[in-house]
């Protein structure tokens, strides 16, 4: 009993010393940023109408009207709409019994307020009658339980810099529900609760609701945001409006058809060499008429083939080659197919097309005249003898021979009759002049390559479209006797553009690649050149798939009168930095921000400032071949 004392001293002293330790830690907790202190406003001040959160003004809304009948994707307009827009949705289920009761007693109600106009012989209510019918068909899908009742509420806060930003937005959102005939007012002095009812905690302060079936609360779920995304396909960039990845692959289109429209310096070719690489890994082969020596790095990178066109190379393409093709219509009509483009190319090359253009405007200097039909005549008969010198004939049994060449033109038109020898004499630049070679041999290139890029950069500005036609046909041809999903992509194809024959060629292979599983990118920075052409405006509106990257300002109006762009589209058209722009797809589109990795851009950058700094070793370039199906790929 004596010791009782000091063991209440021990206790009494522990007990002080665990006091002392709580209040250290107590107080330094007091000074630990916690994570609500970062993500705390500075401050927060409350008004009637609206309310200010840091720097920023914000006003809370909520929904109070709703037509009788409502559609599917409402909302989509408000979710897309390219401002800053907290929403919150609050969905009570209800009993079914006590929802049926109630609509027992309130068709009683109105049954009985109608049958009193009819005795008082007042004007019928149309607003009572339909009342009736929809609580009955209520009354009949509740009972069967094909629908459910909900009380549902609708809430959303939107924000500016400004008042006057704010009053802006607010008159926006407002006007666009009011165009469905959805209602909305301000918080007016609950504003707090506002607040508290659209940040992401689930507290419904404001409770203002109204009923709602299960069709018509599906169709309040935005579903239809702006997403273009599939499961597969291949990454196009980052979607602006909601940070989401555009995901597609354009051969799920009617067409697999593409046209990519910018200024100089935009990022189109970027663009496009981006999706000619990701398009491999896929299985896609891809063919590139290369202007400007852009794809040489990227298709060395990935094992592709690159064909040099110029006077000076050892490149030989035969314009009149005859396609392998195994369909036995196409074999029929192989030999009469390449004889209506041999007829175009012939016009490009002996001028009809230079003086098509120069009398409607769009040419200059001295032109050879266009092809009278009598010598259209004699060059269709020249063609047909060439290919018979040939052994060649409409018989697809004959079509194995080995093909003529221009010379043979040449020669048969010397040696015939009427327009011949003056019609040879104008080809004889191609034969023995100054063009001489490249065209006017047997072809001595084979295309089986997953990339094959045509260089056209050294030809000579006069020989481009000439040389752009033939290896069109080319590509076509092998296109027609293999068919495989391919890419090609036409890169500058206003130089087509600006030729009445060749741009009828192009148009026509947009329209029937689709039968071959050809998707054809086309490319062009001249927009108004471009769309200034009759074929030019029908190869747009044969694409399913378009790009509009940055545009100069006489370029924007064309462009927005095509594609039927808002006033904020096209407002933006003229402003988008480099690597932004609008993406179509169908019906679909959307703001893009093209992104590549490092890897990526080290291949496909024409910037000339990153090129050099790749050359000088400054940034890492990827060393030797890259296997995009992990498979060894051969050197070059």
């Amino acid at each position: 009993m004596a010791k009782k004392p000091k063991l209440d001293a021990v206790a009494l002293a522990a007990q002080q010393r665990q006091n002392e330790v709580q209040e250290v830690n107590i107080a330094f907790q007091k000074g630990i940023t916690a994570l609500r202190d970062f993500i705390a406003p500075s401050s927060l001040e409350f008004k009637p109408t609206y309310f200010q959160i840091g720097t920023r003004y914000a006003r809370t809304y909520y929904v109070y009207g709703y037509p009788r009948q409502i559609y599917t994707g409402w909302l989509s307009s408000m979710i897309n709409l390219d401002e800053v827009i907290d929403l919150s949705m609050f969905i009570y289920p209800v009993e079914s019994q006590v929802v049926l009761e109630n609509l027992r007693k309130k068709v009683g109600q109105l049954e009985a307020g109608i049958q009193i106009d009819n005795e008082k012989g007042r004007v019928r209510d149309p607003g009572k009658e339909a009342a009736v019918q929809d609580a009955e068909e209520m009354r009949d899908k509740l009972q069967v339980g094909e629908e459910r009742f909900f009380r549902f509420g609708l809430y959303f806060t939107v924000y500016g810099d400004s008042l006057d930003e704010l009053e802006f937005v607010s008159h926006k959102v407002e006007s666009m529900l009011g165009q469905q005939l959805v209602y909305s007012k301000p918080a007016t002095s609950q504003q707090e609760q506002g607040l508290n009812s659209t940040i992401p905690q689930f507290t419904d302060k404001l409770q203002i609701r109204r009923n709602f079936n299960t069709g018509a609360l599906s169709t309040s779920f935005p579903f239809t945001s702006a997403d273009l995304s599939q499961e597969n396909g291949i990454l196009y960039g980052i979607n602006m409006h909601n940070s989401g990845l555009v995901i597609f692959d354009r051969f799920s289109l009617e067409n697999g058809n593409s046209v990519v429209f910018a200024k100089s310096g935009a990022g189109k070719s970027f663009a496009v060499k981006l999706e000619a690489l990701r398009s491999l890994m896929f299985g896609t082969e891809i063919f590139i008429i290369d202007p400007e020596n852009e794809y040489q790095r990227m298709a060395e990178a990935v094992g592709g083939a690159y064909v040099r066109l110029s006077l000076n190379s050892n490149t030989r393409i035969n314009p009149f080659d005859l396609p392998k093709v195994v369909d036995t219509e196409e074999a029929d009509n192989a030999l009469r197919s390449n004889l209506i483009t041999l007829h175009g190319l012939l016009r490009l090359m002996m001028g009809g097309a230079q003086a098509q253009m120069a009398s409607t405007g769009t040419g200059g200097g001295a032109v050879a005249p266009a092809l009278s039909p009598v010598e259209e005549a004699d060059l269709d008969a020249s063609l047909i003898e060439t290919y018979a010198k040939a052994g060649i004939t409409n018989d697809v049994l004959t079509h194995k021979s080995t093909p003529p060449t221009i010379n043979d033109l040449y020669d048969t038109l010397l040696h015939m009759g009427g327009t011949g020898p003056q019609l040879a004499q104008r080809l004889r630049k191609y034969t023995t002049g100054t063009f001489a070679g490249i065209f006017s041999q047997p072809s001595n290139i084979d295309i089986n390559n997953p990339m094959v890029v045509f260089n056209m950069r050294d030809l000579e500005d006069e020989l481009r479209p000439v040389a752009m036609y033939i290896v069109l046909n080319f590509i076509w041809n092998k296109t027609k006797s293999d068919q495989k999903r391919r890419i090609l992509i036409v890169d500058e194809a206003w130089q087509l553009m600006k030729y009445e024959d060749s741009a009828s060629f192009l148009f026509s292979l947009a329209k029937r690649a689709r039968k071959y599983n050809l998707g054809i990118t086309t490319i062009s920075q001249d927009v108004e050149d471009f769309m200034g052409s009759r074929m030019g405006r029908a190869i747009v509106a044969n694409a399913s798939m378009q790009l509009l990257l940055k545009q100069s300002a006489s370029a924007v109006n064309v462009l927005a009168e095509t594609f039927k762009l808002t006033e904020e589209e096209k407002k933006r058209l003229g402003q988008f930095p480099v690597g932004q722009g609008l993406f179509f797809a169908g019906q679909n589109h959307v703001h893009i921000q093209i992104s590549a990795s490092p890897t990526e851009t080290g291949l496909i950058t024409t910037n000339p400032a990153e090129v050099q700094k790749i050359q000088q070793g400054e940034i890492n370039q990827p060393q030797g071949n890259i296997d995009l199906n992990n498979r060894p790929v051969a050197g070059v």
